[in-house]
């Protein structure tokens, strides 16, 4: 069963950063896309951003385009979420997982815990 962990959220300022990081015990992590999801308090879950297996493309929602940027290291399994100029409105439970569909906010596997970002204005 594929494991994901999260980590590297915390409280911090407007226009401040984070850099989020999800471990995953997938063997075939090389060869799969990964996304990073977020879900705010009272609301559904949503895409924030995708790489692609090899790291050569990623894809970000509006909200974060400019701010976020995702990278892989796949030697480590790991994905990572660097997060800059953070807004209250990012404020959220961010998740990794493998994309079902382009932009939705399915994931192929179970989730895991998250990690909390808080964004104090």
């Amino acid at each position: 069963q594929v494991q994901f962990v999260e980590s590297g959220g915390g409280l911090v300022q407007v226009g401040g950063s984070l850099r989020l990081s999800c471990a995953a015990s997938l063997r075939t992590f090389a060869t799969n896309d990964m996304g990073w999801y977020r879900q705010a308090p009272g609301k559904e879950r949503e895409f924030v951003a995708r790489i692609t297996w090899s790291g050569g493309s990623t894809y970000y929602a509006d909200s974060v385009k400019g701010r976020f940027t995702i990278s892989r290291d796949n030697a480590k399994n790991v994905v990572y979420l660097q997060m800059n100029s953070l807004k209250p409105e990012d404020t959220a439970y961010y998740y990794c997982n493998r994309p079902r569909l382009w932009g939705g906010s399915d994931g192929w596997d179970a989730w895991g815990q998250g990690t909390l970002v808080t964004v104090s204005s």
